[in-house]
């Protein structure tokens, strides 16, 4: 038991950058990784088109699958007919009455005007009732003040209403647009597709994970330096990494990032004095062009320090 103990406290160092004795050389384990991302479902509908399967490459912009828009267009066209009618009430509220509307105003004002001095000489006679007169007098009122609103046009508050109403409608119709394009789901970067989630004919609502693809040209690997190590190591700084599964070729790596703060030592270290430790993670970018290197890999980075 005290030899298999000492075997994976070695193994732990090695975790933690800890494994060469050499001074010019700082040596740790990770795990290869891939940039994953997976595209979700924009909008609802059928799966009218699958375009990929699993193990498919494909580069940004590709078309993935395509979704029944169907419902979305029929959507679309109703909103574009409010708009329609929103615009022009816009332009009617701008433009004020039509000149012939005016004309018309006028001439009813001009009649109840006539129709009022009238009525006032027979009132002067009792010839009608003083219902009559203030009949008339309210009617020359009324036709009165619609000339004037006619010829003034729109106030500005109706103005901003009619406009707030086509801001409305142009967002709703924008909204739909924004869906109908939706339904054709293209590749965000250039990859390989790791997973298929649906099938064709299959109903998917928003959100729903559609694609995984992963970036399997540039693998990221992940380690463990103590704080000593730190100011030994600097972004940019090129690294050698091996995997066991190619013993005989060296994959050349990066240093991309280096992080601000400490942390315990990951859980997967076995003793339980190396998960106190705090330590600092370090991520490499590992070029993979021809797709050797696989995601979940274990890897052995090499850091030469030249101190």
């Amino acid at each position: 038991m005290k030899i298999v103990t000492s075997l994976v406290f070695i193994a732990a160092l090695g975790m933690i950058g800890c494994g060469n004795n050499n001074k010019n050389l700082i040596t740790a384990t990770g795990t290869i990784e891939a940039t994953e991302v997976t595209v979700s479902a924009q909008a609802s509908g059928p799966v009218k088109l699958l375009r990929v399967d699993e193990g498919n490459r494909v580069n940004a912009g590709d078309t993935l699958l395509v979704l029944d828009n169907t419902d979305w267009v029929y959507q679309l066209q109703q909103a574009q007919a409010g708009l329609d009618g929103t615009e022009a009430q816009l332009r009617m509220a701008r433009e004020g009455m039509r000149e012939e509307d005016v004309l018309q105003a006028e001439a009813n004002f001009k009649s109840a005007a006539n129709d009022l001095k009238r009525m006032e000489e027979l009132a002067k006679s009792r010839s009608i009732s003083d219902k009559q007169l203030e009949d008339t007098r309210t009617r020359y009122t009324l036709m009165q003040q619609t000339w004037i609103k006619m010829k003034r046009g729109s106030r500005i508050e109706e103005i901003q209403i009619a406009k707030a109403r086509r801001d409305q409608s142009l967002a709703q119709v924008s909204s739909l647009n924004k869906k109908v394009n939706d339904c054709v789901v293209t590749a965000p970067l250039a990859g390989t597709v790791t997973k298929r989630f649906v099938e064709k004919g299959e109903l998917v609502g928003q959100g729903m994970p559609l694609v995984r693809i992963a970036n399997l040209a540039r693998m990221n690997i992940m380690i463990y330096v103590p704080e000593v190590e730190l100011p030994r190591i600097a972004l940019g700084q090129r690294a050698t990494i091996r995997v066991d599964a190619f013993a005989d070729r060296d994959f050349q790596g990066t240093v991309t990032f280096i992080s601000p703060t400490a942390e315990f030592t990951p859980k997967n270290i076995q003793t339980k004095d190396d998960r106190t430790k705090l330590v600092f993670g370090v991520r490499l970018a590992v070029d993979n062009p021809d797709g050797t290197l696989k995601a979940g890999i274990p890897a052995d980075v090499t850091l030469p320090t030249g101190q």
